[in-house]
């Protein structure tokens, strides 16, 4: 279904020919009746062979009601330009075009009315001065088509010329989130809180879980009309009729959106593209007070510039309004100013200010050079290949995109298939592969260098390869991350580093180094202490010694345990004498232990707690056994990060 909205001057009878097209007449109120004005807005459906496709919304006319025009204009697809042939353009007629420039109007007819009371050169110029006013308008080009509503000539016509325009629309995305103005609310005796407004886009089914927004008000669909009709569901572009059970009639008005639960939230702070009209570039400043009409809401706010606008061009800009509002990519709005309430300009919302500012309407689907569709796979990698890195989530990428969560989420599963995208986690966002390769090269050439420069250290910490990425800390360890899994880099503690990467040391660190960490041969197993070793180190001056002695740790050729540090041969030699006292006795007792390293209980107890933590050794009770036979792989962890090259358990 799609939604036609009439517009212009007062009296130039738009309900009138509603009636015509439809046989409803569109005036809610008896005041209206009585007056032949609309003061609020009026729906009534249009039927083709009998059947429902597509709902008339005929707006008041006049200036005092045009706060109530807004609230109808967001859903209209189809202008009908309603011009009287006895009276021409008039001020409502200009006032209204300009709006409907910054709206959702596809395309345009012109329709000139009370024909039985002008003759045919009256007609002729008021067709000219029609297509005049229409210029550099969305009606400008439009068919021109001349009715009565008293006598009914030309309303089959232009029936038949509104329903070839509706078929040449584009549908509406059946993968959008459910997103619905509200203009009316109301309470039916008997069945309680009732809503209506133009279903913007996407599907309500009855019992469907909504949100009411931005008021945070959860609800759900008991039923739906659509024009009178009860549905079991309402389509996109349908004018409907909501049953909100357990919501207070009192706690929403117009402006308040109902969504889909999860894809929408209201934001106060928004990025947009704004284009001023030409009488509104002398009253624009860098900050300028405004009223700000989004969907059926009319929002106080402050348009504010980088430059003030002096040219009735795109600008971008932002919009800080006095109230949050919901919206989706692409959403269109409109300004006016405080006072006189005169039009500024419109234009497109494109984010939220604290959200996925680099999103905008290039991120919506689009069609390719032939006409076709882009599928939603594409817009999504798309919105993934922002430059830079900038990893999104998939709630986020399906408000940036204006689809459901699921069908994010199933797009995404198709782009990771195809390896065009990339899933970090903690917490699971998406990149780009191409930005993902195009980081881990920044990050290649960032360690090749360190290695190059710096052989004796490890590798690099994460602040460095945060610095490397100009991304903080925590992208920088998930990114990693995802290169360790993939094997594109290893870890040594807290170093990252490239696989084939082996440390070494300079001449005069391997020298101090040596000598520092000499063996008794008369006691070969009687571990250095750790802190006088530490504190001989950061006395010497010879150039990085420091950083090689941490090399060394983590590589396993030292080992500290306690305050005891071991060189890996001692470890070594100590597991060749425990494994053949072990093998013969099956159990030996601390005693016995000691006696067999040539040690002191006060080393040989931290020693065999560590050859118990990893899985060389067991305690049963007061004496200990091998827990795996001789011929059995080293689980010793600092041993195989020196020779496997496990990034996850450097020493």
């Amino acid at each position: 279904m799609h939604i036609i909205g009439t517009a212009g001057h007062v009296d130039h009878g738009k309900s009138a020919l509603v009636i015509a097209l439809t046989g409803h007449n569109p005036d809610r109120w008896i005041e209206e009746r009585e007056r032949g004005m609309t003061l609020d807005l009026g729906f009534a459906p249009l039927r083709f062979d009998g059947r429902i496709e597509a709902g008339i919304i005929d707006v008041p006319g006049h200036e005092r009601f045009l706060h109530n025009m807004l609230a109808g204009a967001a859903g209209m697809e189809l202008l009908l330009l309603v011009i009287a042939a006895t009276e021409g353009p008039k001020p409502q007629t200009f006032e209204h075009l300009r709006i409907l420039d910054f709206l959702n109007v596809r395309r345009a007819l012109i329709v000139l009315t009370k024909l039985d009371l002008v003759d045919p050169d009256g007609l002729r110029l008021a067709a000219e001065y029609a297509r005049e006013a229409c210029a550099q308008t969305v009606a400008a080009d439009a068919p021109v088509h001349a009715v009565s509503s008293t006598t009914g000539e030309g309303i089959p016509e232009l029936k038949a010329a509104i329903r070839s325009a509706l078929a040449a629309l584009p549908p509406r995305s059946p993968d959008a989130p459910a997103f619905l103005p509200i203009d009316r609310v109301f309470a039916l005796p008997g069945h309680g809180t009732i809503v209506t407004g133009t279903l913007m886009q996407g599907t309500l089914n009855g019992g469907d879980a909504l949100t009411l927004q931005p008021s945070g008000i959860a609800a759900r669909a008991r039923s739906l009309q659509v024009f009178g009709q009860k549905v079991s569901a309402a389509m996109g572009g349908s004018r409907v009729a909501i049953n909100l059970p357990g919501v207070d009639v009192k706690s929403i008005a117009r402006g308040e959106t109902l969504v889909a639960g999860r894809e929408f939230a209201p934001a106060p702070d928004l990025i947009v593209d704004f284009v001023p009209t030409a009488a509104a570039l002398g009253s624009l400043r860098r900050r300028t007070h405004v009223r700000a009409y989004v969907g059926s809401a009319e929002i106080a706010g402050l348009l504010i510039f980088e430059h003030a606008p002096r040219q009735a061009v795109k600008t971008h800009a932002r919009l800080a309004l006095s109230r949050p509002v919901v919206f989706y990519p692409g959403s269109r709005f409109v300004v006016r100013g405080m006072s006189p309430k005169a039009l500024l300009g419109g234009g497109v919302i494109l984010s939220p200010i604290s959200g996925l500012e680099r999103g905008s309407t290039a991120d919506l689907p689009r069609s390719s050079s032939d006409g076709r569709q882009e599928t939603s796979a594409a817009a999504m990698l798309r919105a993934l290949d922002a430059p830079g890195i900038y990893p999104k989530d998939a709630p986020t990428l399906a408000a940036a995109l204006n689809v459901t969560i699921a069908v994010a989420r199933r797009d995404l599963s198709e782009l990771l298939e195809s390896g065009e995208a990339v899933a970090l986690s903690k917490p699971t966002e998406y990149i780009a592969r191409r930005r993902f390769d195009e980081a881990y090269e920044t990050v290649r050439e960032t360690l090749r260098a360190t290695h190059g420069s710096r052989a004796w250290r490890a590798g690099c910490a994460v602040d460095e390869i945060a610095a490397a990425l100009r991304a903080d800390e925590r992208l920088a360890g998930r990114l990693l991350d995802a290169w360790h899994d993939d094997g594109r880099v290893a870890r040594l503690g807290r170093y990252w580093r490239l696989p084939d990467f082996k440390p070494a040391l300079t001449a005069p660190q391997r020298a101090f180094l040596t000598k520092l960490l000499l063996v008794e041969a008369q006691r070969p197993l009687i571990p250095r202490p750790f802190g006088a070793s530490a504190q001989t180190v950061a006395a010497s001056e010879i150039d990085a010694v420091g950083e090689a002695f941490e090399t060394l740790q983590l590589t396993g050729a030292i080992v500290r345990i306690g305050d005891d540090l071991y060189l890996r041969s001692q470890i070594d030699q100590a597991k060749m004498t425990l494994t053949a006292l072990l093998s013969r006795t099956g159990a030996a007792s601390m005693a016995e232990v000691r006696d067999a390293l040539g040690t002191s209980r006060k080393y040989a107890l931290p020693l065999m707690e560590y050859f118990d933590g990893i899985g060389f050794t067991i305690r049963d009770g007061d004496v200990r056994r091998l827990r795996r036979p001789r011929a059995d792989r080293d689980r010793d962890p600092a041993f195989g990060a020196c020779h496997r090259g496990d990034g996850r358990h450097g020493g």
